[in-house]
């Protein structure tokens, strides 16, 4: 049986070819949302391939079984867990699926309903699609990472989070789902390519209105969320790190007020961009003068936007996070609770499974009971 039963996905069944990065995020997405997602892992690990055992969270809550789809029973044992799939997700370089015998034309031949996800970095098709890259590589030619720098420096690198998390995994989870509500009122299954550059891209629409409105500009720390003194991260007294946001104008009174600065005229309004890099001189110098946590006790709940930059053992202990239980540990390893949450069909977060751990039951569940 499914190790994860239960949740809004409850009864789905998923087939997650073997890969990296964010089509195996999507699974463990699906899978904490009750999906029954069995892990094709490779029947051998290979020189490149990275064992992390009880510590490879993207794989929690999913069944694993191990094929060498290199042979013919491979394949031939993949294509019947495929006859009995809802949807299946690989994240191989465009082509590798079809040279083995498993691309789309032959798996909806087999299930006509099947949706057949795909994620890549550079997308199915397009002059780059063969060519190798990295979440850094897809999200600097989509226009994602400009923003992520000073002016005159270059942009930093940020975790692979706007890239293969954001613009990959879940946008290859909402498209699945999207596909498997027309399968389920069609009876027509198709594919799903995502991409990194595609969505990495779209997440820049609300930047796009704004640079479009004149509140967003190309060059960097002349914009509203990437240069104003109000709008940044800021090192404290202890070498710790905080961070305000006091965007609207009522916020910005307010930290201004309880930073003592209501009565200094170089504050008592946001500031045109011209200003900025001076104010923030002056606030680094502030900031510079007190702890963290000294900084919290004056800021911390107000209006003023304000919150400390933790590292995730602290997050995961902060009263706030900690009373919505964001982070657990399991099997010593910290990691973070199901997201979203739902109050009919709560999500839940289950094991990692060793390779090849569920053949039999797997084999049992999905294809003895077809029968």
């Amino acid at each position: 049986m499914n190790c994860n039963a239960g949740g809004p996905l409850a009864g789905l069944r998923i087939l997650e070819i073997y890969g990296i990065g964010p089509a195996p995020f999507c699974g463990m997405l699906l899978a904490d949302l009750g999906a029954d997602v069995v892990l094709v892992d490779r029947a051998a690990m290979g020189p490149d391939d990275r064992d992390l055992g009880r510590h490879a969270v993207i794989n929690r809550g999913k069944r694993s079984i191990a094929l060498d789809l290199k042979t013919p029973e491979g394949v031939t044992t993949l294509m019947q867990l495929v006859g009995q799939s809802d949807a299946l997700i690989e994240g191989m370089r465009p082509g590798v699926m079809e040279r083995l015998g498993l691309g789309p034309e032959a798996c909806l031949a087999r299930n006509p309903k099947l949706v057949y996800g795909r994620m890549t970095g550079w997308g199915q098709t397009g002059p780059l699609s063969q060519v190798a890259g990295h979440d850094l590589n897809y999200i600097a030619l989509s226009g994602a990472l400009w923003y992520a720098g000073q002016p005159g420096e270059a942009p930093m690198t940020p975790p692979s989070l706007v890239g293969d998390m954001g613009g990959g995994a879940l946008y290859l989870a909402v498209g699945v789902l999207a596909a498997l509500m027309h399968a389920r009122a069609t009876g027509e299954g198709q594919v799903v390519d995502a991409a990194v550059v595609d969505g990495s891209a779209h997440l820049m629409n609300l930047l796009m209105g704004l640079k479009s409105a004149g509140q967003f500009s190309n060059t960097r720390g002349q914009s509203l969320l990437d240069g104003p003194h109000w709008y940044r991260s800021y090192r404290c007294k202890d070498g710790g790190f905080i961070t305000v946001g006091a965007l609207e104008p009522k916020f910005h009174r307010v930290l201004i007020d309880k930073l003592g600065l209501s009565k200094d005229p170089a504050h008592a309004s946001q500031g045109a961009p011209a200003t900025w890099p001076q104010s923030h001189q002056a606030f680094a110098q502030l900031f510079s003068t007190r702890t963290r946590d000294e900084w919290c006790a004056l800021l911390e709940g107000t209006e003023a936007c304000f919150a400390p930059v933790l590292d995730p053992d602290e997050a995961a202990n902060h009263p706030h996070m900690a009373a919505r239980e964001v982070y657990r540990r399991v099997d010593g390893v910290l990691q973070a609770s199901p997201a979203p949450r739902f109050s009919r069909t709560p999500a839940r977060a289950g094991g990692v499974p060793q390779r090849g751990q569920h053949q039999t039951d797997v084999l049992d569940d999905w294809l003895k009971s077809s029968k």
